[in-house]
């Protein structure tokens, strides 16, 4: 487990490169819709995109309680999920990659990314899929050195300033196999704008960063962008869920205590009735309660990190992770929101931000309802719902 110290110097270092990036440039990024370079290249040029990847290849060699860690202090900095999504891809987004992908593949990508010189997408999602990834339509049929892929992707981020993609295809329909994971194949294939239409879709929130409708149309990947094997690119993509939900939920950490700092500040300034309202019980004690809810979720996330990256299986702790952090993430927003009374609706204090940018973290990469489903059936042995 990281030390007290390990973790003071992460902090700090991360603090100091975040300082520059206040509550204001995140709100005017996110009302112009404008992705945050200079963010995204102060962190690359002090070398945190590439912690996770292996040091062989130019990165840090880090874990998952690294990323966790880093993922906290991003978004808690005051960028929330705009400033989550500027760099999470790089912390076990490429995991598939350095576990499955060949040699040749590893020296090509892993170095460019570790610099944060390499931006990603990942195209998993599809618009009559959604969570059900075996249920995918999009193609990709076998031709002379490569394949031609056709299909569409939804809810894909950073598509607009991706070089790479990480896709997800079938290359045999579901009902050719007995399983339903099986005939589906990865690819990290170039983003060709000829063949790769992406469509912005208007969203709530986290709108410095957008999300997107992918229409792939004879698209050419060669074989040399082929992860792996074909037909077992599902087994591949599996390889960072666990770990991506334990960064979620570190993120959505962060956030929950950006607006319960937030709203602690205001408590003790807002005055009425001849009082500050932080006298009251009424607004001490949910606040109070978000705290425990926040610490003790802290500890969960830690414990998920940790077994991650000693090799223990961790599922469950990851989704009750995942789970837990999101829910009590968004109730801390939405108290902060509240204690700030109509002041809280208005861009200039900003928790209305973190209102929106947390609520998706319980949708999104997946949703609560599907994590306490996984829980009754696999940890409780309770039948299988869906």
């Amino acid at each position: 487990m990281l030390s007290a110290e390990d973790e003071r110097e992460i902090r700090t270092s991360l603090r100091k490169v975040m300082a520059p990036y206040t509550d204001e440039y995140w709100m005017r990024h996110d009302m112009d819709h404008e992705f945050a370079w200079d963010f995204h290249d102060a962190m690359a040029d002090a070398g945190w995109l590439g912690i996770c990847i292996p040091e062989e290849y130019g990165g840090g060699g880090a874990g998952v309680q690294e990323a966790a860690l880093l993922l906290e202090e991003v978004t808690g900095s005051g960028g929330a999920l705009n400033a989550g999504t500027t760099v999470q891809v790089g912390l076990f987004g490429l995991e598939p990659i350095v576990k499955h992908g060949s040699e040749e593949q590893k020296q090509r990508f892993l170095p460019r990314a570790a610099q944060g010189k390499l931006q990603v997408s990942f195209g998993v999602t599809e618009p009559d899929a959604g969570t059900e990834t075996t249920n995918i339509t999009t193609f990709a049929e076998k031709v002379p050195g490569g394949y031609k892929v056709n299909g569409r992707k939804v809810f894909i981020s950073r598509a607009e300033q991706a070089e790479r993609l990480l896709l997800i295809t079938r290359t045999a329909p579901r009902s050719a196999s007995p399983k339903p994971t099986d005939g589906m194949t990865l690819f990290f294939t170039e983003m060709n704008r000829d063949h790769i239409k992406v469509q912005p879709i208007p969203k709530v929130g986290r709108n410095a960063v957008s999300t997107n409708m992918l229409f792939i149309d004879d698209l050419f990947i060669p074989d040399e962008d082929l992860i792996g094997e074909e037909g077992k690119g599902f087994k591949y993509l599996l390889a960072g869920l666990n770990a991506e939900r334990i960064i979620v939920a570190g993120g959505c950490l962060g956030m929950g205590r950006a607006a319960l700092r937030r709203a602690t500040e205001y408590v003790k300034q807002r005055v009425v009735f001849g009082r500050p309202i932080g006298m009251n019980q009424g607004i001490q004690f949910p606040l109070a309660d978000s705290l425990a809810k926040l610490d003790a979720v802290e500890l969960l996330i830690r414990k998920a990190a940790w077994m991650y990256d000693n090799g223990i299986p961790c599922a469950k702790e990851a989704n009750e992770a995942k789970y837990l952090a999101s829910s009590w993430a968004f109730e801390a927003c939405d108290r902060a929101m509240q204690v700030h009374g109509g002041y809280g609706y208005t861009s200039e204090y900003h928790v209305e931000r973190y209102w929106r940018e947390s609520r998706v973290q319980r949708i999104a990469p997946i949703s609560n309802e599907l994590v306490l489903a996984f829980l009754a059936e696999k940890v409780m042995g309770l039948p299988r719902s869906y």
